[in-house]
């Protein structure tokens, strides 16, 4: 790779917010963008758990704990996220609640938690921070999209609804901002190890099922993110907006 086509994917000078960065995929990009040269500020509600993270470097990592599941929350870390290294640049929405539920047991309650933290947060956070990329005329935000944003799983009627709106927020954030020099794509990730898919994985029988049915032949690695992201959130990035990019092995071409 030559240097200037290295350099597409350089971050240095950039800043990040990641939101569920204390575990999973969200620590994952957190993490991978921090190693690209950005300054990152992880949100999780854990503190501790954020703290252990940007012990590991916390001259480019600060962990910011917080609540995005109201507006008052998100008011909040809007508020303070500009703090440690300036206003972000690069928006990754990766934390995500998935109880699932048969549809004939969710409640109001539970609808309402899981379009909210899945949906609507990534909403009302870019809308909050996208007057300062407008300013710079550069940003990027990468959606938290799912295998359930196409197709229809077992107990994932409310989950399933708010990631098939995150394909469509996506295209419609590309279309309301991209031509202030703001790209939005999402990431749909297929069945990786998490707290949130650990019910799929301690099932050892289901897991196996789930890497059959990709074309690679395997369910996915935390690193096997880190390339995607790095695109989406870099210059390599320059044309591609309202996408959303699976990155499931292939589960969902079969």
């Amino acid at each position: 790779m030559s240097a200037g086509s290295s350099d597409m994917f350089d971050l240095q000078g950039r800043v990040a917010l990641v939101t569920g960065a204390s575990a999973g995929l969200g620590q994952q990009a957190a993490t991978v963008l921090a190693e690209a040269g950005a300054k990152v500020v992880g949100v999780a509600r854990r503190a501790d758990a954020l703290a252990e993270w940007a012990a590991k470097d916390n001259t480019c990592r600060y962990g910011l704990a917080g609540d995005i599941s109201s507006m008052e929350g998100i008011e909040t870390v809007c508020k303070a996220v500009s703090s440690p290294f300036g206003p972000p640049e690069i928006l990754v929405h990766a934390a995500g609640v998935n109880l699932r539920q048969h549809a004939d047991d969710v409640t109001p309650e539970d609808w309402q938690t899981t379009q909210w933290v899945n949906l609507t947060a990534p909403f009302f956070i870019s809308q909050k921070l996208v007057p300062q990329m407008k300013a710079r005329g550069w940003g990027r935000i990468v959606n938290f999209a799912s295998l359930q944003t196409h197709r229809a799983f077992t107990n994932g009627i409310a989950y399933g609804a708010a990631k098939a709106g995150i394909g469509q927020l996506t295209r419609a954030m590309a279309e309301a901002w991209s031509s202030d020099g703001i790209n939005a794509n999402a990431i749909g990730p297929g069945f990786f190890p998490t707290e949130l898919t650990a019910p799929v994985f301690a099932d050892a029988d289901r897991a196996a099922r789930n890497a059959a049915q990709t074309c690679i032949g395997r369910n996915g690695k935390l690193e096997d993110i880190d390339g995607p992201l790095l695109f989406l959130c870099s210059e390599a990035s320059a044309y591609v907006t309202g996408q959303v990019l699976m990155v499931d092995g292939g589960f969902t071409a079969k």
